[in-house]
């Protein structure tokens, strides 16, 4: 499930009919659902082949998530105060000033049983294109709801650590297990260099993979510049299919920071925090979720 929140766009509205009979139920959200094939937005998005991911701007700034025991609703890296609206007339506020042409959008909904419309733009005086797209009735996938008062393993880390490690292991194994130890009390994360474990000591955060030819696993230390958030109420041991997790590495590889949260349960919470396209901060995130395998498989 992707997450973006209306302040990643330029210009954002919403209307629904609905909400005029929903008055009386303070409580009931209006929302509105459809179905179209990726596959398809994907190809009309990029249908200049324009629409590639920005270069890196080393003066963006992501937004962090919060600690345990951490009220504040504001972020030292928050720069919002320096965004104010262009004062640039026609297209030109929505293409970067840089001469490398950049895909602009305008997307549209009307209802049910309207297309999505989409129209898009090379730069501000180049062609324009619109394109179409048939929605469909929108029919409810699998629930696997996620109570995070039962969480048992919580680490935040950047997502290159996860992304390096992942990326290792060998396409053929079959099985992942995330093994995580609580940290005794004496002991928290630390800035300290990378030290070797003692043999009879257990790491805090493992990853096992395993399959028919061996089996290989990969430690994480008690450094804070590589896990930047580690909870851990008891021992956690849970395995998922590696062809499950495998399909989170598009969005691992395009994220900042991931978020890794195991329930009592074993189901599996990854969110992946998305860079900001304006240089700001980011809300925008992919959450993808997985259930346990059981234990004789």
């Amino acid at each position: 499930t992707a997450f973006v929140f209306s302040d990643i766009f330029d210009e954002y509205s919403y209307h629904s009919d609905a909400l005029e009979s929903s008055q009386d139920s303070e409580d009931d959200e209006v929302n509105v659902g459809f179905e179209i094939p990726l596959n398809t937005l994907i190809e009309c998005l990029n249908i200049f082949g324009t629409a590639g991911a920005p270069p890196a701007n080393t003066g963006t700034k992501f937004k962090k998530w919060k600690k345990s025991g951490d009220d504040s609703d504001h972020d030292e890296d928050d720069d919002r105060g320096g965004r104010g609206r262009s004062t640039a007339r026609g297209l030109d506020p929505y293409f970067s000033g840089s001469s490398e042409k950049r895909t602009g959008m305008r997307l549209t909904y009307g209802g049910p049983g309207q297309p999505l419309t989409l129209l898009l733009a090379e730069d501000a005086t180049g062609p324009t294109t619109t394109c179409e797209i048939s929605t469909f009735e929108f029919e409810p996938h699998l629930e696997l709801p996620f109570d995070a008062s039962r969480t048992v393993l919580k680490v935040i880390l950047k997502s290159s650590w996860l992304r390096d490690a992942l990326s290792e292991l060998d396409p053929s194994f079959d099985k992942l297990t995330f093994i995580g130890s609580p940290l005794p009390e004496a002991e928290a994360l630390t800035s300290r260099p990378k030290q070797k474990l003692p043999a009879n000591q257990k790491p805090m955060l493992r990853i096992q993979a395993a399959g028919t030819f061996g089996s290989t696993e990969m430690d994480y230390p008690n450094d804070r510049e590589v896990l930047e958030t580690f909870e851990c109420r008891e021992s956690v041991r849970a395995s998922y299919r590696f062809g499950h997790i495998t399909k989170t590495l598009r969005a691992l590889q395009s994220s900042t920071k991931t978020s890794l949260r195991i329930d009592k349960d074993g189901l599996l919470s990854l969110q992946f925090l998305m860079p900001s396209l304006k240089g700001g901060t980011s809300d925008a995130f992919i959450e993808f979720r997985c259930l346990a395998l059981d234990d004789d498989i």
